[in-house]
């Protein structure tokens, strides 16, 4: 029996030493595959930057796009704005000139005029009401 336990206790001693090795050279091998070398990792950090990048930039110029669009329209509403006042301004010429100062309805004009810088604003304010 005595051979028989320094069989075992000799294998027990190669295989504590073994393991630690094994371990060792296993765990190295792992972290390798975890961890992408330093070269790689950096050019999927430039690669994330510039796609980035590029999405900011798309946006940005997405964004000043509208802007411009949105200045565009206020720009021809208030041409058209202009337009219109100069159509009633018109009509309120027209119509201050058919107009009776002395008629119920010229007489009433004359006191509604008067809270306005002039009688063609008040007729304009008159005539849109109107309508």
């Amino acid at each position: 029996m005595d051979s028989i336990d320094k069989l075992l206790a000799e294998l027990q001693d190669e295989y504590k030493q073994g393991k630690p090795e094994q371990q060792q050279s296993k765990s190295t091998a792992a972290q390798s595959f975890i961890q992408p070398p330093s070269k790689s990792a950096s050019l999927i950090d430039n690669l994330l930057s510039e796609v980035k990048a590029d999405f900011a930039e798309k946006d940005a110029a997405l964004e000043l796009q509208k802007q411009q669009e949105l200045q565009q329209q206020r720009i021809r509403q208030e041409q058209l704005k202009a337009k219109q006042l100069e159509v009633l301004k018109v009509e309120a010429k027209d119509w201050l000139a058919k107009l009776d100062p002395l008629s119920p309805e010229g007489l009433w004009f004359e006191r509604f005029a008067e809270t306005y810088s002039s009688k063609i604003e008040a007729a304009i304010e008159y005539l849109q009401t109107n309508q």
